[in-house]
Parts: C-alpha cells; structure tokens; sequence
C-alpha cells in the first residue's frame, strides 16, 4: 500500500521533498500534526511512507523521538511510543535496516543516543529501544554511567528496569540500587532487580535483616539519600515487625538460610515468647507441659530470649518459675532481674529443676468421669491403638487400612513454629479404621525415608477402592509435600479422597436456610468456642473434640497419654461423623450421596450467583467474608451486615467474641466499651497471631487490607471478616454490631474494662479509696475534705452503695481479696493508684476496679458521650428514650 491511497499523506508530501533524505524534523512534525488531530490511522501510513524517504532511518528515529512533544513517562498514549511502534513494524519488512550499515562511530553515538531516552519506565518503549539499537552490546561501562546519571536524577525505578533489562545487576551496587527503591515503598522492585542472582538476593534479605535490629533508625539511613523525599505511609514500613515479615517471605522465596537472619529470627521467636506468655497467664489456656516444651523450642540457645523469658515471667509475678528457668539456662547473676537471685537461694534442691512434661506411661487412658461428660470420646482401648515405627508395624497397618472397601480416618501432626520455621513437616499420621488406630512415627528418619514408607503414603492416597476421610487436608498435604520430597518430583496421586470440610460447609448453609437467614457459617453465642471439625463433631455427634494438646510439642518423643487420645480422637471421629452423616444425610441437608459434593460447591442457580456478585465477594476462600459499605441505595440491602434480617436471633453484646488486627485498634476499643469480648493485636504483632487466637478461643477475626487474604484461609468458614480502612472505626463499630445483630444495651456500656478486656471489677467505695491513697503517699491528711469524711463515716468496706448500671453484665469480686498491705489482687496485679486525682474524692462515692489490670474507674460524662454516639444500635426499652438517658448520664 502506498501513501497515494491516503489523500490526506499524498497532500502532506507535496510540502515536502519526493525524494530520499527526508529530514527527520519535517518528519516529526508531520506526524505531530496529524497526532494532534487524533486521525491515528493516517499517522500510521504516514510514519511508514516516511521511514523509508530517511536517508539513515535508525538516526532519523533517535532524532525524532528526541524531538517528541509532551513526553509522559511511563505512559503508552503519548506521540514517541506510537512512532516506536510503528518504527518496529516498519523495519519487519526492511530487515535490511541494521547497525552494520552505520560505521562503527556512527553505531555507538546512536546507541549513546538511544540509550539517554531510556528514561522512560513503559516496558514497550523501553524493550524497543534495546531491540532497535541493541543496546545490551554497548560497553558495560557506558551503560553503568547511564544507570548512575539516573540515579542522580532520582529516577531509582527507571535506573533499576533498565539495569534489569540490559542486566547490569552485577556492575552494579546492589545496596544504592535497592535502598532507595526500599525507601520508597518499591520493595517488589527491589525483589526484581535481585531476583535471579542468588548473591545478591542473598544481600537483599541480610540487608533487610540489619534493619530488624533493635537500634536500627531509619533516619540514618535517609541520610545518604538526602534529595529522596518520603511519605509517612513509607516510613511506617520500617517497624520491626513489617521488616521481620518480610525477611522471612523473602528468606522462603529465595531459598535463604535463617542463619544469615538472625535479627528477623530472633524478633519473631520474641514475639513467639509473649504470645506463649499470653496463654499461659492470661488466658491459662495452655498447659504447663506445653508450655514448657514451646517454650523451650522458642527459645532455644539465645541468651538474650533466655533473659526475657526470666524478665516476663517476674512480670508475672512468678518468682520461683522465673528462678528455676534462669538455673536452667545458668543466665549471670548480673542479667537477672531484681530478686530472682534472692529466690534461687531459698529454692529447696527438689524445686531447682524446671518439671518438663511427664513420661507417657504416668497417665491413665481413661480420662476422667467429667472430661468424659464434656468432651467427643473414641469408643476403643488402649491396646487398639498401635505405634508404627518398623516395617514390620507398617506391614500389618498396611495389610489393614488398604483393604478394598476400607473407610479411613486420616489426620496429621505437625510440630507448632509460631512462624519461626515456614515450612512445616509431618511428625505423626494418623490411620483410623473401625475398631483399630495406627499412629505413624515420621519423626524416626529411618522409618520416614524408607522407600516402603514412601510407597504405602503413595498407595494410600492413590488407592480408589479405599474410601479416605479427612478435615481440611489442603494443610495436611501440604506438610506432606514438605516432608517428601519425593512428592514434588513424582506428583502424589490423589483418589477417593473425601474431604469433610466441604461437607461441613454444605450443612452450614443448609443449616442458615433452614432456620435462620444470619450471616453463613458464623455461629456465635453458645456455640461460639468451637470451631472447624471439632464444631463439626459436637453438631453430628452431640460432643466437641477437646482441644487441649493440639499446640503439643509433636516431635518430643515419648508421646503423653493425653497426646495420643488427642491424636486417635482426631482421626477417629471422622468415621463416626461420616457414619452418621451417611445414614440420615437429609436430616442435615445433604445429598444421597456424600462424594458428590466437591470442594467450593455453589449453587448452580443464576439467582446465586447474581447475589453473589452483588454481595462483593460476600462468601469468598472458606467462607470469609467482607464487610465494607454499600456503593448503592440498591445495595444496601443486600450487603452482608447493612441490614439483618428480622428473623435473625438478637445477640447480646457478651456472645460475640472477636480478635481485631492491630490495623483495627480503634474499632476494638469501641466495641469493648459496648461490652463485647474483644482481643486486640499490639502494634509489634505479627498479623498471624490473630489466626492462632481465633482458633484457639473461637473468636471471629476482624481485619482490613492484605492481611485478610492470608487470615481467611486459617480459620473456619466465616471467621474472619473483612472491613473498609477508610471508615471512621465507629462506623466500623456499627458496621460490625449489624452484622451480627448484636443489640447492645446502656448497661453494656463500660461493662468490661477498656484497657485489658476483663469483665471482674471490685467496687471500692470512697472511704476505702481515701484510706488507700493515703497508704500509698498519693494523698495527704490536708487533701481530705471534711465533706468527704462526712459522708464516709456512713460507710464500710462490706457496702456496696450503688452498683453501676452494668453491674448485672460482669463479674464482682470482694473488697477483701484485695492485700491489705501491698493493695495486690491474687493474679499479683497492683491498683493503678496513681491515676485517680484526689479531687474526686468529694463527688465520686464509688471506684470500680479491674482486678485483671488494676485500672481504676469512675461514672462520670464519657457514659453519656458513647450513649450519644451509639444511639442508632443501642436497644432501649419504650420508658427510656435515648435522650433521657443521655442527660442522665450527664449529670452524673
């Protein structure tokens, strides 16, 4: 085709001369023209005829691309990148346009040229640029330069593409071309420039290590970059914990070693240490066996982790566990807390030695008459139960569970890290049939890479004549592939495979159908403390599992007695609940026949799915669910928490029980004041440990942003919900409190304490608050009123005048549990004295204190503040009107 078939060209070369050696500016101009009129059709066939009018065409592009009007760095619609492309196009059909028709001084002062317009990021007309001019054969010294002048322009990215591109990373320091990057929040960037190159993802990591120390400032670091300027969303990135973080993603990613990060290692098991802290003396969740054994793990050979073990456990107020751990690592006297070595010397010799968890013969089978009242029994003996270590064991267990038409139980151990270790190995397996149990060692190396071992994980799961029961094995499988390497090699065939967990799923929707429209999957109130297969177990079977050992140490051998009924109950029970399942599967809204239901089944219907593009991704992974606001008047009803159905049972603020994400610490505080049961993450915890709370209590995960992708996948099916980051929290608050139609009351309000979540105070009248102050030096004879000791002199520590409102809602501990002389509750918690302003003596009859945290409160104006602002979900009887109780509260 040539220009004559477009008048709108034909017309524009009569201005110009028809013969060869067009001028690259005429050129441009030209093709500027007709860009400005938007005709892009025209400009093409104009581009075309005029690359073959130019005398040098790969000269003549340089000199036009340099002459382009507007450039936009980094966009495609701009005049140079349509040129360039054209340019590319044009030269398929003049192959013979190349740098050896240029002389060798000509070549390298195009490449030169070419390679200055290199500032622009855009992939196509960076990638062009090199292919045109091939630029990657030009001198590395001059290419070097051209990244430094770069840099020396700020433009970090673009001197890191380029350096990608021409792959310089080796001429290059990789610390000037990441820092920068890193500093801007372009870590994935910086993760390109090293990726490949395993010294310098290796440099990477170690650097990202460094920052992860204690002393680390970022201050010192911007420094050396002083024309760099940066947002307070790229400086809150430096916190310990997003840089531990994301060391270990990278150290997993690249392959790295953890001892080249010992910072980031060495953060992750102290935050490891507090949160075991946390269960054992806070919530006493955690049995001193294993906490014993974590602790051990976590802490291992680090003197400085060994030191704030003894520190937490004096802040505890346990000395003498504090002492025996500190004997135990032979911690200098000169480390130890105040006190400690005091109480080393007055330990007897029997109370010397720390009491790790005890031999597996010192327990009975048979748990107790109320254990067995509460708690899913497996209904076979000890001698059923049998240990496979020895090919001889693995033969019989073999000849057992592979029989054709066997139903099999099938659960998994793997030793807690806490996130210290990403990759986690199996170390038990549990094989239930009928009748028999068998418990596979995969700690005994010997016996776990033997090849018969191999072979029979591999006939088990591949067998299609044995029917495999298991809850949730996309985590089982996944430590197994961790395990064996082998399964990576040669994929581990997958057949006759029933994964409960699906099951579960279709009966908590059909359960929601059936009789009540609430939020699927979310089971709050009674059932609030289950969750996963042991919820399961207690709606088949009528019992939960006990879930006590399930944070065991499993690679400690020998295994407790109350580890393997933990183990043989895990396994056991999935036949128990198929059978049931299986014999009455309408009863619970299943299909005939079970194996139908595949993972992630929906309803076919259009109507479904309409729904479910309406509801946002409402049922997203395993149920979880988001909770953000509506974008229409349409909606709003029908976004998951806007508006609850009528039917949907009435919570009271004390059934719901959640966790908040240290992103969410104002939505936390707002809902603790309304009286529910909240956890909430500090700044310096890892996202996971919300994961490990929800499952551990039940509670249901509250989160925003990324975080949100990785929680859902760690709980039970509509345990973590998602919220907007934009939203105020006390419209998150309301959010939440619709979602789960909790109606909270006025004397919910303040009925757990704000600063630890405890819902037992002690109610100390003013008389007794006096005589405290007193003691403690907070107040002088003079600072007491003879109005205050006028109306004391009416009270005893034995009256309780005037309980607050929210005295039906918590818990009340006596006066007299309070230490006369050290003014301590039992736990060893001192009253926070020193916040109550002696001013208030003469108008406060009555303090109220948490016995948890020793904070101390009083009834003053922030009632009626949050009665105001709460108004719109707070349920108030018909004698009540919110604004009476607003100005109640305020003459208070």
């Amino acid at each position: 085709v040539t220009a004559a078939d477009h008048p709108a060209v034909t017309e524009m070369s009569h201005t110009t001369p028809e013969t060869v050696g067009l001028d690259p500016a005429v050129l441009r101009d030209e093709l500027f023209e007709l860009w400005n009129r938007k005709d892009l059709q025209t400009l093409r066939w104009a581009a075309l005829h005029g690359f073959s009018k130019l005398s040098e065409p790969l000269e003549g592009l340089v000199t036009i691309l340099e002459g382009c009007p507007g450039k936009q760095k980094g966009r495609s619609h701009t005049l140079g990148h349509h040129i360039l492309n054209e340019f590319q196009s044009w030269m398929t059909e003049h192959p013979q346009v190349t740098l050896s028709s240029l002389s060798e001084q000509q070549a390298v002062t195009v490449q030169r040229r070419a390679l200055s317009l290199l500032a622009d990021t855009h992939p196509s007309f960076v990638d062009g640029l090199i292919n045109i001019y091939r630029l990657n054969t030009l001198d590395p010294a001059i290419l070097r330069l051209n990244v430094v002048s770069l840099q020396a322009l700020n433009c970090y990215k673009e001197a890191a593409v380029l350096s990608i591109k021409l792959q310089l990373q080796k001429e290059l320091n990789m610390e000037e071309m990441c820092i920068p990057l890193i500093l801007q929040n372009k870590l994935p960037m910086a993760e390109s420039y090293v990726m490949g190159h395993n010294h310098l993802e290796q440099q990477l990591v170690t650097l990202l290590d460094s920052w992860c120390h204690p002393n680390f400032i970022v201050e010192d670091i911007c420094k050396q970059f002083p024309r760099l300027s940066l947002s307070k969303q790229s400086m809150s990135q430096f916190q310990a914990k997003m840089l531990t973080k994301q060391v270990f993603r990278l150290m997993e990613k690249f392959n790295i070693d953890q001892g080249l990060c010992p910072n980031a290692l060495h953060k992750r098991r102290l935050d490891s240490l507090r949160f075991l802290m946390y269960k054992r003396f806070m919530e006493k969740s955690m049995t001193e066996e294993n906490w014993s054994d974590h602790v051990e793990y976590v802490v291992a050979d680090d003197l400085e982790l060994q030191i704030h073990l003894v520190e937490m456990l004096v802040k505890y107020s346990d000395f003498q566990k504090a002492s025996q751990w500190s004997l135990r690592y032979n911690i200098p006297r000169n480390r130890l807390p105040y006190g400690v070595w005091e109480t080393q010397q007055s330990l007897p010799p029997d109370l010397q030695q720390i009491r790790l968890s005890g031999s597996a013969q010192t327990e009975d089978w048979k748990p107790s008459q109320s254990h067995c009242q509460r708690f899913y029994q497996v209904p076979i003996t000890k001698d059923k139960v049998h240990f496979v270590d020895t090919l001889e064991a693995l033969q019989r267990c073999r000849n057992i569970v592979l029989k054709e038409g066997a139903i099999v139980g099938v659960d998994m151990e793997w030793q807690p890290t806490f996130g210290c270790i990403s990759i986690q190995k199996v170390a038990l397996i549990q094989l239930a049939v009928f009748d028999e149990v068998f418990l596979l060692d995969i700690c005994e190396n010997r016996f776990c890479q033997h090849p018969d071992t191999i072979s029979f994980i591999r006939s088990l799961f591949s067998g299609k004549n044995v029917l495999k029961l298991g809850y949730g094995m996309s985590g089982d499988l996944k430590c197994l592939l961790a395990t064996w390497h082998q399964f990576l090699e040669e994929p581990l065939k997958m057949d006759g495979v029933l994964d409960l967990l699906n099951i579960h799923q279709k009966i908590q929707r059909s359960k929601v159908k059936r009789t009540q429209n609430r939020p699927k999957g979310v089971l709050v109130g009674e059932d609030s403390a289950e969750k996963g297969l042991s919820l399961l177990v207690q709606q088949v079977l009528g019992r939960p599992l006990d879930k006590t050992e399930q944070m065991s140490n499993w690679e400690k051998r020998p295994l407790r007695i109350s580890q393997i009924r933990y183990a043989v109950a895990d396994a056991y029970c999935l036949l128990d609940v198929y059978s049931v399942l299986s014999s009455n599967p309408a009863y619970f809204g299943l299909p005939a026949d079970l194996r139908s239901i595949s993972s992630g089944q929906s309803e076919k219907s259009g109507d479904k799915k309409h729904k479910e593009k309406q509801t946002h991704g409402r049922e997203e992974c395993q149920g979880a669910q988001r909770v953000s606001p509506p974008r229409s008047d349409t909606e709003k009803g029908l976004l998951c928490g806007e508006k609850p159905s009528e039917e949907t049972p009435p919570l009271a603020p004390q059934q719901l029980r959640v966790v908040c994400d240290n992103m969410l610490q104002g939505l936390g505080r707002y809902l603790r004041c309304l009286g529910v049961d909240v956890v909430m993450l500090e700044n310096t915890d890892d996202h996971r440990l919300a994961a490990k709370l929800a499952q551990a209590e039940g509670r249901v995960i509250l989160t925003c942003g990324q975080p949100f992708q990785s929680l859902r996948s760690q709980v039970g099916e509509g345990r973590c919900l998602s919220l907007d980051c934009s939203e105020k929290a006390k419209d998150q608050a309301v959010r939440v409190l619709r979602h789960f139609n909790v109606q909270p009351t006025p004397s919910d309000i303040f009925s757990r304490c704000q600063a630890c979540n405890s819902d037992q105070y002690v109610a100390v009248p003013r008389k007794d608050m006096t005589k405290m102050l007193k003691q403690k030096g907070f107040l002088q004879d003079q600072d007491s009123t003879d109005h205050t000791q006028q109306q004391d002199e009416e009270m005893t520590p034995s009256v309780t005048p005037d309980l607050p409102r929210y005295s039906l809602q918590c818990q009340w501990a006596p006066l007299s549990d309070l230490d006369p002389d050290t003014l301590t509750f039992p736990g060893g918690v001192a009253m926070q004295l020193h916040t109550v302003p002696p001013a208030l003596l003469p108008r406060i009859p009555l303090f109220y204190v948490c016995t948890r945290c020793g904070k101390v409160f009083w009834e003053g104006s922030h009632f009626g503040r949050v009665l105001s602002m709460f108004q719109e979900v707070l349920h108030i009887t018909d004698s009540e009107s919110a604004a009476a109780a607003v100005t109640a509260a305020q003459q208070n």
